[in-house]
């Protein structure tokens, strides 16, 4: 099984790339000329976006072929109170840019929203502003020109005192967006509520790809062993990424191949937190378990580290291999594991 190693957002390595520059809308409302303040947003995402365009360049000088966007590309874009603003006619420019690189380098590129994005509340309110964000995360896809491939990762959410309703909660209100919103979902297991087989079955119910974060799965196992997820769990996973293959048309497994989360808890007082950097013995311990349901495998890190973690881990990796642990190094950041 091939694996390609991704991280998230920012780079440590690069200096003064950061991209989620930011403003608050208490700082926008102080400004006396809103059509001024608007100009300062749209030259703040633009920084952002010409921030990732550098951390794209480095991820492809480094062969990293997985990178998730930030979600703070355009400060404000979803704020009640900037609900005229089109800030696609001045970035969409720079966003199609940023597609162009993805796609002439064949990367695997990504949104997380955020924790407000969230489809099992019982909360009108609460339901209409995650369907703006996910909106908001979509369409900058869409300005990128990127295709129904590349997606937005979001959990169920709460269970709000009652998990089952709130499942069922979930599968009807997110199944009723619209198509170009749905078909660019994939749902993951969350450290707190709902676990790998809820998800699973709620992913399968409503049609999208399943993600397996495995320190979630630690933390919030559901009853479920490692030998379960692994010999039952995981090969049904993987089948919702054929299936999504299908639907698109793929032919191999190569184009949109399955995705986990992989991170390492913080410490003993606090095993849902997300360490610095990556074990790589209990990874690839589960990778190794995992090899014989698919040929190949993308693994993004959310290690606070980010690229740093990534480039650690491969060195450890590196000695694994030299001490016959069954991987084998094929580049910068991907792995084959060798069964």
């Amino acid at each position: 099984m091939i694996v390609r190693f991704g991280f998230v957002a920012m780079s440590l390595t690069l200096e003064n790339a950061s991209p989620s520059r930011t403003m608050t809308y208490k700082s926008f409302a102080k400004l006396n000329d809103r059509e001024a303040g608007i100009r300062k947003l749209e030259r703040l995402a633009e920084e952002n976006l010409a921030n990732t365009l550098r951390i794209l360049r480095h991820c492809r000088a480094s062969d990293v072929q997985m990178y998730r966007f930030s979600s703070k590309l355009i400060p404000l874009a979803t704020h009640g109170a900037l609900a005229d603003w089109n800030p696609f006619e001045a970035l969409t420019p720079s966003f199609r840019e940023l597609g162009d690189f993805v796609k002439r380098n064949r990367m695997r590129v990504s949104f997380h929203p955020d924790h407000f994005c969230v489809f099992s509340t019982p909360r009108e309110e609460v339901l209409a502003g995650s369907i703006i964000d996910l909106d908001s995360h979509v369409r900058m896809l869409e300005a990128m020109e990127l295709d129904e491939a590349t997606k937005c990762n979001i959990h169920m959410g709460g269970a709000y005192g009652d998990k089952e309703t709130s499942r069922e909660r979930f599968v009807r209100q997110f199944g009723a967006l619209e198509p170009r919103c749905l078909h660019r979902v994939t749902l993951e297991n969350d450290d707190k509520t709902f676990n790998v087989a809820e998800t699973l079955a709620a992913a399968e119910q409503v049609g999208v790809p399943m993600v397996l974060d495995i320190h979630h799965h630690v933390v919030n196992p559901g009853g479920i062993s490692e030998d379960e997820l692994c010999g039952e769990q995981w090969p049904r996973i993987v089948q919702t990424w054929q299936r999504e293959r299908e639907r698109l048309g793929m032919s191999s497994v190569q184009e949109l191949p399955p995705k986990i989360h992989a991170s390492s808890p913080k410490s003993v007082t606090d095993p849902r937190g997300h360490a610095d950097f990556v074990e790589p013995l209990p990874l690839l311990r589960f990778l190794r378990q995992a090899a014989p349901a698919t040929e190949y495998l993308d693994c993004m890190l959310e290690a606070k580290s980010k690229d740093e973690a990534l480039f650690k881990l491969m060195d450890e990796l590196g000695k694994l291999e030299k001490q016959g642990e069954g991987v084998r190094v094929i580049d910068g950041a991907s792995i084959e594991i060798v069964i």
